[in-house]
């Protein structure tokens, strides 16, 4: 049963951080549960704040993370005040909600959860809308000049969309979370348009995007400013080029960030910024953009995406769990110097891990398989992940472990100088690699 009013506590003693994320597990015994009726009450209750003078929204189904991150890197190098909330969070739980670059303070969060407590009363809320309510919350409280918003799942029905987003992109639509989404690239599509708003801007940032999700934004009314028609990309020696059709042109450096996909991400992050308001102006003037995305590329840091951890052999981890950022981890490997490639997999149990494994494997010379039950009730077995691995490629070598540390130490030993160690499947294959202490 849900719970209506957290544990009693001394007068004397403040629940902490941890309590309260613990307490949120409980209340509502779905750890998701779509719909808007809910959250939007207990948001009314607490006013119903703008969170920022400006919002954008991100929702799609890879990149969504990377684009949040290099929309706040440019912002910044506006000298916009910007705040970010995405999810799930890589090793602290304050990662979700950052102001000027700076993760929310467990005090701030540990306010904020007590405000929305006091205003949801009865209302059974999920752990993901606790944040979300607590990102508004703060961000309101801080006098943003933008808020980054990151869908959690979907767009239509995710909590991020009770805030009318002026500027939404979408980055890619994949087969992923079709038990919430739909069963194909069309269906996910429709549900992911939801972030649109009539008359609005929506950056689409993949190349051919399904029509699913090109009607469904027509059918909403939304200003649609899609890759390959409205705004280009042209890599070139030292650089590449960002280029609109309405003339605008901008010369620009390679991001920090490593996969050849982020290409992708910086041009929909660019064009939002591009994008005009119903008067015809820009969130940032064209004049300054050169410069702004610029330094917004070079400074810009997401961990856990294709990410060094330094090494001889070299480690790399990567969050990558579908198809698609399978493809992605993929392409950045055939551009790679050659070496033979160790993988550290683990996977949740409704993932394609299939799809994943077939994707890779031409890249990958020995699989280190981790379990990973102990992390989440929807991980998947070592046993299992197994089967899949044997399904798909019958000839693979692999061992396998009940851990991540296990399956990466395993790596380590086995892997000689000059080989790469590529860690990816989930956030807490990623979690466990990055956090483990020789990283």
């Amino acid at each position: 049963m849900p719970e209506s009013a957290p544990p009693h506590q001394s007068n004397r003693m403040s629940r902490n951080l941890a309590e309260w994320l613990a307490y949120q597990e409980r209340v509502n015994p779905r750890s998701i549960e779509l719909g808007l009726e809910r959250v939007r009450h207990v948001w009314q209750r607490m006013g119903a704040r703008p969170p920022a003078r400006h919002v954008i929204t991100v929702g799609g189904t890879n990149g969504k993370g990377s684009t949040v991150a290099l929309l706040e890197s440019m912002l910044e190098a506006a000298g916009r005040r910007t705040g970010a909330y995405t999810s799930p969070h890589l090793l602290h739980y304050n990662e979700r909600i950052r102001i000027g670059g700076i993760d929310a303070a467990d005090e701030a969060l540990v306010a904020s959860f007590e405000r929305i407590e006091a205003a949801r009363a009865e209302i059974p809320l999920t752990y993901f809308e606790f944040g979300t309510l607590a990102a508004l919350d703060l961000f309101a409280r801080a006098e943003l000049d933008v808020a980054v918003l990151e869908v959690g799942l979907g767009g239509r029905l995710d909590a991020v969309n009770i805030v009318d987003a002026d500027v939404a992109v979408i980055t890619t639509i994949d087969l992923d979370h079709m038990d919430w989404l739909g069963p194909d690239r069309d269906s996910i599509g429709r549900e992911k348009a939801g972030i649109a708003r009539a008359g609005r801007p929506a950056i689409v940032g993949e190349l051919d995007p399904p029509a699913g999700l090109l009607d469904a934004l027509d059918a909403r009314g939304a200003r649609v400013v899609r890759a390959g028609a409205d705004f280009f990309t042209e890599r070139h020696p030292g650089g590449w080029r960002w280029r609109h059709r309405d003339g605008t042109v901008l010369e620009l450096p390679d991001p920090a960030l490593a996969a050849p996909v982020q290409y992708a991400n910086a041009a929909a992050a660019i064009a939002a910024l591009h994008a005009t308001d119903a008067a015809g102006t820009p969130l940032l003037a064209v004049d300054s953009l050169a410069d702004v995305a610029a330094s917004g590329l070079q400074r810009v840091r997401v961990p856990a995406r294709l990410q060094s951890l330094g090494g001889d052999p070299e480690l790399f981890v990567d969050v990558g769990h579908n198809p698609q950022a399978a493809r992605a981890l993929a392409a950045w490997l055939a551009v790679q110097p050659p070496a033979r490639v160790h993988a550290v997999y683990g996977a949740l149990a409704d993932k394609d891990v299939a799809g994943v494994i077939g994707v890779l494997g031409p890249h990958v010379a020995h699989w280190h398989l981790a379990g990973l039950e102990r992390d989440s009730p929807r991980g998947m077995p070592v046993t299992a992940l197994a089967e899949h691995l044997r399904h798909v490629l019958p000839h693979a070598s692999f061992d396998q472990h009940d851990s991540v540390a296990a399956a990466l130490a395993a790596a380590r030993a086995s892997a000689q100088p000059g080989e790469r160690i590529l860690a990816f499947g989930s956030f807490f294959v990623a979690a466990a690699v990055v956090g483990a202490p020789s990283a």
